[in-house]
């Protein structure tokens, strides 16, 4: 008599437990995720401080002026939850534990997502506060809700784009340049496309959080002519085709 012993794959609640555990061990991201609050804060008050802020600019725009780095940061958040199993080796005992690689990208992906709104949303409306509670009351207010939510929302899905070239390109220094070639270069190299330069540079997430931070730069020469919501649609967009890619690469390769 022979006895067949069968071993189910971990749902996704454990999948997502599991990934909880890594992302909480590993201190590279940790401080990375730490250093995305805290620089939105720190831009804060010292635009609040040395009273740094534009005459045309809101209260809302100045107090996120380091939003942008700490945008580029969330990025980087998600790049390293990828590449930081494939630098230590892990990523082969992750498969094993869970075959279904679709569903380890998920758990990642929630992970990452659900943690910098969180992150994202709290860092910006305290540095909003803050701005606000320092700046001498005659700049114009702007309008915090619902843009601090739009803001959040921008944080998670840079978090998504960076783990999508983190899973393509697995190496934690080239997934980093890859986050910040995306975020920047459009905005850097736009002039070259001529009259194409807002379409280019305003498909960007930097773009987007501009538009939803009302700063006085978001202007349609410059980051296009969509508004602020159909801007964080469109990075939602081409975010959800990366991952989707991402998912793929994932179940070709080996470990």
């Amino acid at each position: 008599m022979t006895t067949t012993v069968t071993t189910s794959s971990p749902g996704f609640r454990e999948a997502l437990a599991f990934e909880w555990t890594k992302f909480a061990g590993l201190r590279s991201t940790v401080w990375t995720a730490t250093a995305v609050a805290l620089v939105t804060v720190v831009g804060a008050v010292f635009v609040g401080l040395t009273d740094s802020l534009q005459e045309d600019d809101t209260v809302l725009g100045g107090s996120l002026t380091l939003s942008v780095v700490a945008l580029m940061t969330a990025g980087v958040v998600g790049a390293l939850t990828m590449c930081g199993e494939y630098s230590s080796g892990t990523i082969a005992t992750t498969l094993a534990a869970v075959p279904r690689r679709g569903r380890v990208l998920a758990a990642k992906a929630t992970l990452v997502a659900g943690s910098l709104f969180v992150l994202g949303l709290a860092s910006c409306t305290a540095a909003y506060l803050l701005g606000d509670a320092i700046l001498d009351g005659t700049h114009t207010q702007g309008e915090p809700l619902p843009a601090l939510f739009g803001i959040a929302a921008l944080f998670s899905v840079v978090g998504l784009l960076g783990l999508a070239i983190g899973t393509y390109l697995r190496h934690a220094v080239g997934a980093v340049i890859g986050v910040i070639a995306v975020l920047l270069l459009p905005s850097l190299f736009g002039p070259l496309f001529g009259d194409f330069q807002r379409w280019v540079a305003g498909a960007t997430p930097t773009a987007a959080l501009e538009k939803l931070t009302q700063t006085s730069d978001a202007t349609a020469e410059t980051v296009g002519s969509l508004g602020a919501w159909p801007s964080l649609a469109l990075v939602i967009g081409y975010t959800a085709l990366a991952l989707a890619g991402a998912a793929a690469v994932l179940r070709r390769r080996g470990a």
